[in-house]
């Protein structure tokens, strides 16, 4: 017997319509280049959107055009985040801080056709433009001077020249590409259903219960221009929050304005944005009011356990960690807690809140060493494989890479997992950063979060280095915080206590900074590259 429901498509025209009907005074505030503040409304956005749909179209582009943005998170980049899918085009969001080859790169093999790009970045733009195929260029300016600027573009359509679409949910609607850190970047395209469907997980896996609302502030400090922006700009909307962008403002004292000024009760970003901001609250916590904050959002790579720590208990603010990749929409799984552990003790609450979480609903989660699963024990390693109806099936015209598929569909993570009783996902390293050492693995993220808990300690990443004995040995290259010092000794005997004496790391570099890719992850394939081959200097 068949159900007797309505075959309605799950398509983004639904959640512009539904911002535009019911929460259309709902604000969206955007930090423009020179600091100041824009003002717009859901109701003035969505019908810009629209506008901007009906402009692509007369351009004379087909169906499933890539368009691509080269832009910072605010309004306008969020109008293109609706008005190109709801033209039946494709949303290509543009990495901004590639380097121009890989950018060149990745609009090529996205065959991109239109680009609208900040005038604070055109100088980029014009490193790699003549190196692909965009024919338009549409400018979100800053003055009145700038041709084919983006503005000129949507004053060429006429109120109410849109008409919606026969969308089919299958259809492209974004496409976004890997970092690229092994091998050529990736294209991930996203389609209409599983955008909205993400939007929904999102929602619906509110951690601690305190639930995204209308009534809410969000704060994506996560780039538009990556992995959609973890989908913020897609939940707010469907919920009706008041969103607020950063623009190119993210330094801590800018972002920190903004919690303060704008109310914000959600920020979403990666552990570095977090860390820094930490430093000013506990330099002068007075200076902002962030009493509307409900929790920050934070993903991208693994949260220190002393970061969860510091903010809970000297500043009184939740992080809720989350992890996912660019092939999962992004978001797969948040640190919520259970009813039944709601009232755990704060060690046992910081211990299961640094770990990456249970799933989202309809996300399936599994280890394997070969072709076994690996007991949900907290213990025993392996590769974390993931499928569901926003995990990526496969990559865009990439038919070298099927091998990140098992043969039963599910995708491979490359994250080195363990997997807590509970279900709990505890990542113990990229399979690529895990040491081999003697037969054994050791998790270099485990020690990182272990040496960012000492208190001279501003950031750590730990690399294997090759080792005549043991094949790979731990090497610790720490960030000092200013004013601070330690000694390799003092670094190994606070870690001595967590872990068997074989996991310590002989070699500790301290250095100025630690290179980071353009997501905002620790770079260790350049420190291996600087360190390897060095004599241990600093080892004593």
């Amino acid at each position: 017997m068949d159900g007797l429901m309505m075959d309605f498509p799950l398509t983004l025209n639904h959640l512009l319509k539904r911002a535009e009907t019911y929460f259309g005074s709902g604000e969206i505030v955007s930090r423009r280049p020179d600091g100041s503040l824009h003002r717009t409304t859901y109701r003035e956005v969505m019908g810009r959107a629209k506008r901007l749909a009906v402009a692509l179209q007369q351009l004379g582009l087909e169906r499933g055009t890539r368009v691509a943005t080269l832009c910072w998170n605010h309004a306008q980049h969020h109008e293109a985040y609706f008005g190109i899918p709801c033209g039946g085009f494709v949303l290509h969001t543009l990495n901004l801080r590639l380097h121009p080859n890989d950018l060149a790169y990745i609009a090529n093999h996205a065959a991109d056709k239109v680009v609208i790009v900040d005038q604070s970045l055109l100088a980029l733009l014009g490193q790699f433009k003549d190196r692909t195929q965009i024919e338009h260029v549409f400018v979100v300016a800053e003055d009145e001077t700038i041709e084919e600027s983006y503005e000129e573009l949507l004053r060429g359509v006429p109120e109410g020249d849109f008409r919606e679409l026969d969308l089919d949910e299958n259809e492209a609607a974004a496409m976004c590409y890997t970092s690229g850190t092994t091998g050529m970047p990736k294209g991930v395209v996203y389609s209409h259903r599983s955008s909205v469907l993400h939007s929904f997980g999102v929602a619906a896996n509110n951690p601690l219960g305190l639930g995204i609302s209308v009534n809410d502030a969000i704060l994506p400090v996560v780039p538009m221009f990556h992995a959609n922006a973890w989908g913020y700009p897609y939940v707010a909307t469907m919920i009706g929050s008041k969103l607020v962008y950063p623009g190119p403002h993210l330094d801590p004292e800018s972002l920190l304005d903004l919690m303060s000024s704008e109310r914000v009760a959600w920020a979403a970003g990666v552990p570095t944005i977090w860390m820094g901001i930490l430093q000013l609250l506990d330099d002068d916590a007075s200076r902002w009011d962030l009493s509307a904050m409900k929790a920050m959002l934070v993903g991208g790579s693994a949260v220190p356990r002393a970061m969860i720590a510091a903010y809970k208990q000297r500043h009184g603010i939740q992080i809720v960690q989350g992890w996912g990749m660019t092939e999962t929409s992004p978001v797969a799984s948040t640190a919520a807690l259970p009813h039944d552990l709601a009232s755990v003790d704060d060690e046992t609450r910081f211990d299961l809140e640094a770990m990456a979480g249970i799933p989202l609903p309809f996300v399936e989660v599994r280890g394997r060493v070969g072709d076994d699963d690996i007991p949900w024990d907290g213990e025993a390693m392996g590769e974390l494989e993931v499928r569901g109806p926003w995990v990526a099936s496969a990559y865009y015209d990439a038919p070298d890479a099927v091998d990140r598929w098992t043969h039963d569909g599910w995708f491979k993570t490359g994250d080195i997992v363990s997997l807590h009783p509970r279900g709990y996902i505890q990542i113990k390293d990229r399979s690529k950063d895990v040491i081999k050492s003697g037969g054994e693995w050791i998790s270099s993220v485990e020690l990182e979060n272990a040496l960012m808990a000492h208190p001279a300690v501003a950031e750590a990443a730990v690399i294997a280095i090759p080792d005549d004995k043991w094949a790979e040995r731990p090497l610790a290259c720490v960030v000092l915080k200013p004013g601070a010092a330690a000694t390799p000794d003092e670094l190994r005997a606070h870690l001595a206590p967590q872990f068997a004496k074989w996991w310590l790391p002989e070699r500790v570099e301290f250095i100025e900074e630690i290179p980071k890719t353009s997501v905002g992850k620790f770079r260790k394939i350049a420190l291996r590259e600087q360190f390897a081959q060095q004599p241990a200097a600093t080892s004593s």
